[in-house]
């Protein structure tokens, strides 16, 4: 071997092993360095060696060295070879990290995909989404009643609703005193409940233990959980004692449209004016029943005693016990239920329950804010008139009609709006409920016969106004 190869094996070897490279590989690459076939090595190629075309294998041979040549020639191909082996070693190290870098990209992108999923899903949660309505359309916020009634639990079925300590409602009623009692429903009586802080509320109480008293406790909490309008009433929580159940209400000062028409006062407390606000704010919470709830909701229970009226006689449709969803299908399979003489003849005979059995039922509470009459009235122990069959053939008759309204308002009206309440109670009590309006119908026809102030459009400086029936 020539002296300056073995210096340039010699330094070779140090430098293989300060890399931790396989020194026998580097002497069998060294000893064809100088042949052409380690050139193409060398430059990246595959060696004629190894392929199926290439010459036989020649051994190497070692020959002189030309003194000139040995620092010229071998050295750059020693350190072209360490190149290759250090090129590798860092494609290696490249290529891990980026195989790492990639896998933890992904594993951000994923964490912040299931982030966003959670969000999403809790902003489209119907039941939040109902809370958050319910404080804001209710006209009474949640928190600051419940701020007020330090044993309210939270933990319920229906977010937006309060469960009531048993306890507070019987220290809230005085146990529930008679002298507390503002009315009776069909399953119970309605107390009147002062909360610590002077909160006053109105408490149902519902005689338990029978069916149709479960019924109408989930049937008052599903309905009005989600329904929020100014003309209906607001459920602000429950209570479950026993077999008894309990329904906290927002308090009507003035009661019932029924106590007002047909109790001490007789109507005298309720204009002309404030009679036409009252069937304004009815027909405007059937409406929100009737087309803006989905699935539909017919009340089945309309009546004077079921409209409620504030300190200010805003009108609120109550008691959802018996209300139904579905839209206008034939409702066979349901128990006939209602209050005589506001149920629809065709619902009484047949069955069959829409929106227009409600219509039928406003018509007959209209007829009671024109006449200051009942809607059944005893002629005998054994017989009764309805107010339809006594009036509607005076309604008809327009020298007839001033002598048969109530007393309380007799002469205070502009007689162009009497004929037009006239009408649209004519129509909403017809027999068949295809001649019957749409409850939206009947809305846009009262809306002009109310004040600007009491929420109509009637200026009352204008007595000449006197708007059309339309339908």
């Amino acid at each position: 071997m020539d002296p300056d190869q073995g210096l340039y094996l010699d330094a070779l070897f140090n430098i293989a092993a300060t890399n931790g490279l396989d020194t026998g590989r580097i002497l069998c690459i060294f000893g064809f360095c100088r042949s052409t076939e380690m050139l193409i090595v060398v430059n990246g190629r595959d060696p004629p060696l190894l392929s199926p075309f290439s010459t036989p294998l020649q051994p190497p041979s070692l020959r002189p060295v030309s003194p000139t040549s040995p620092s010229v020639a071998s050295a750059p191909q020693v350190m072209q070879i360490l190149v290759i082996y250090e090129h590798h070693h860092l494609e290696k190290q490249l290529v891990l990290a980026i195989v790492l870098s990639s896998v933890a990209v992904a594993l951000i992108f994923l964490s912040i995909f299931v982030v966003w999923i959670f969000w999403r899903r809790n902003q489209n949660d119907p039941e939040k989404k109902t809370a958050q309505g319910s404080d804001t359309s209710r006209g009474i916020t949640l928190g600051p009643i419940l701020s007020k009634f330090s044993s309210f639990n939270t933990a319920g079925r229906k977010p937006s609703l309060a469960m009531v300590e048993y306890s507070l409602l019987e220290s809230a009623t005085n146990n529930f005193s008679e002298s507390n009692i503002l009315g009776e429903g069909g399953f119970g009586f309605v107390y009147k409940a002062c909360f610590d802080g002077g909160f006053l509320a109105a408490v149902k109480k519902l005689n338990g233990g029978r069916q149709d008293c479960e019924r109408e406790f989930e049937n008052e909490v599903n309905l009005l959980g989600k329904i929020q309008h100014p003309n209906i009433i607001s459920l602000l929580g429950y209570c479950l004692h026993g077999e008894m159940r309990f329904l906290v209400y927002e308090l009507m000062h003035n009661g019932s449209l029924e106590t007002q028409l047909h109790g001490p006062s007789h109507g005298s407390a309720l204009t002309w004016h404030i009679r036409m606000k009252i069937a304004l704010d009815a027909a405007r919470g059937l409406e929100y029943l009737h087309e803006h709830c989905n699935p539909p909701v017919i009340h089945r229970d309309l009546k004077s005693s079921n409209i409620l009226l504030d300190s200010e006689f805003n009108a609120k449709i109550s008691d959802f016990g018996l209300a139904v969803t579905g839209g206008n299908e034939n409702k066979g399979n349901i128990k006939l239920s209602g209050t005589l003489g506001y149920v629809a003849p065709e619902y009484l005979l047949d069955g069959k329950l829409t929106e227009k059995s409600d219509v039928y039922a406003f018509g007959v509470v209209l007829l009671e804010l024109l006449m200051g009459r009942k809607p059944v009235e005893k002629l005998a122990p054994s017989q009764c008139r309805t107010i339809v069959t006594w009036a509607m053939p005076q309604l008809t008759d327009r020298s007839k009609l001033p002598n048969i309204v109530d007393p309380a308002i007799k002469n205070t009206m502009d007689l162009k709006h009497l004929y037009q309440v006239a009408a649209v109670a004519v129509l909403c009590v017809q027999p068949e409920p295809s001649y019957r309006p749409l409850i939206t119908d009947v809305l846009h026809s009262l809306i002009p016969l109310v004040p600007v102030e009491l929420g109509g459009t009637l200026r009352v400086s204008d007595p000449s106004r006197s708007p059309k029936v339309e339908f």
